[in-house]
């Protein structure tokens, strides 16, 4: 096992002086004429498809190193932004969503991939469009997650009611449902479902399923989404949007201890239960829903592909564009679906690799949830994107904190987007 230097960036003023002290790679090979790249990446020791690209990236190419620059998930977004504006020149970035990586590319951070993308076979590349800005790209997708929903065996049965009912379950259904699974009060009280605080978990839903255009200024489509999502609340079967905003409270501390029968939720989370499940951490029987539906039939969801792009700074940038390619090649895909991941490349050849992890749910159910019929992108990429998001985040905290009406919130983004977006 080679041995890496994982560097924890932890403040700002931390950044900044990696790039005064010079913390990009040299410009001559190190030590036994290998190359050493740096990853921008983040949670290194809990996030395994990292780790299992870099080894197998290696193992293929034992000429160059991949050295990860640990960053922690919350500050992620934030300490890249400050660092490519200070010149740093680590390597390769991986971007984390498309509203990072749409305000990179055009501040021109990013060095050109389309001829990468060029090799592709976009037919299998889920998620290749989202990084096609005016016809080039600056980033290549590894990885594609969407949403499904996320059930507790154990409560299902206790509650008498059949896995196979959450096959063709519309928004309405899970509402009932959700609210039947609840039981008990304060400390030991179950909830019928869980919806974390993004504001996605809501308007993203909306938007994939009703065909509402997230950046157009009329969000009218949110509202029967969030009229459930308040109701819910209000009979207590979810847990409420103030308290888990206040107390921090994790999606996965909620569904793998029991405190929620269902949660809607992106399939990343799947890599995170099978990991726990190992090393005992989490005993929770669990399985895979297709994401509930506005009425039943088709399967449409939202989803966002995960990247790695070449930072213009980089003084390795051929070892890091090898990297890239390879990530979201084959062999890079094989790799991270062996981690419980689901990759950007699609086949059922990387299908039944997935499905062949011990842990994984095996029933028609769960491949069901693991095929949706459509796939649509969490959020837009345009040079509006990062200033609509502000908004809709803003706004979506009033309505679900009840500091604002339904109307007067939906009406306020509306306003604002046109207004101060345009």
């Amino acid at each position: 096992m080679k041995r890496r230097l994982v560097a924890t960036i932890a403040a700002t003023a931390a950044a900044l002086a990696l790039t005064a002290c010079g913390g990009g790679s040299s410009d001559e090979p190190a030590a036994g004429g290998r190359t050493t790249v740096k990853l921008a990446l983040w949670n290194y020791a809990t996030t395994p498809e990292f780790k299992a690209l870099i080894d197998g990236f290696e193992k293929a190419n034992p000429d160059i190193d991949v050295e990860p620059v640990d960053i922690l998930s919350d500050d992620y977004n934030e300490k890249l932004t400050t660092m490519l504006a200070g010149g740093d020149s680590t390597d390769i970035l991986t971007m984390k969503n498309v509203i990072g990586y749409a305000q990179y590319a055009n501040r021109g951070q990013l060095l050109p991939l389309t001829d990468e993308a060029g090799k592709l076979d976009a037919a299998k590349q889920s998620g290749l469009d989202a990084y096609k800005i005016d016809d080039k790209y600056f980033a290549l997708p590894y990885r594609q997650d969407f949403w499904v929903l996320y059930y507790n065996k154990a409560l299902l049965k206790a509650a008498g009611v059949p896995e196979s009912k959450l096959e063709n379950l519309t928004w309405s259904d899970y509402a009932t449902l959700a609210k039947n699974l609840s039981k008990g009060d304060g400390g030991t009280k179950v909830y019928g479902a869980y919806q974390h605080t993004w504001r996605s978990v809501v308007q993203a839903t909306a938007a994939a399923q009703s065909g509402g255009d997230l950046l157009g200024g009329d969000y009218g489509f949110f509202k029967d989404q969030y009229a459930m999502t308040l109701d819910l609340q209000q009979a207590g079967a979810l847990l409420p949007w103030a308290t888990a905003s206040s107390q921090k409270v994790s999606y996965n501390s909620m569904f793998s201890t029991g405190k929620a029968a269902l949660m809607p939720m992106g399939t990343w989370y799947a890599a995170q239960l099978l990991a726990d499940t190992k090393s005992g951490k989490t005993k929770i029987d669990w399985g895979v829903a297709p994401l509930p539906q506005r009425e039943a039939g088709k399967v449409t969801t939202f989803g966002s592909p995960t990247a790695f792009a070449v930072n213009k700074n980089s003084k390795h940038a051929d070892a890091a564009k090898k990297f890239v390619t390879w990530a979201a090649g084959e062999e890079g895909a094989t790799a991270i679906a062996k981690a419980g991941v689901t990759p950007s490349l699609q086949s059922q050849a990387i299908l039944d690799t997935y499905f062949a992890l011990p842990g994984v749910p095996q029933d028609a159910l769960a491949k069901k949830a693991f095929k949706p019929d459509q796939v649509v992108l969490e959020m837009p990429v345009s040079d509006t994107t990062a200033d609509v998001d502000t908004i809709l985040t803003e706004e979506h905290e009033l309505i679900m904190t009840g500091e604002k009406s339904l109307d007067a919130g939906l009406a306020e983004m509306s306003k604002r987007v046109k207004n101060e977006v345009g």
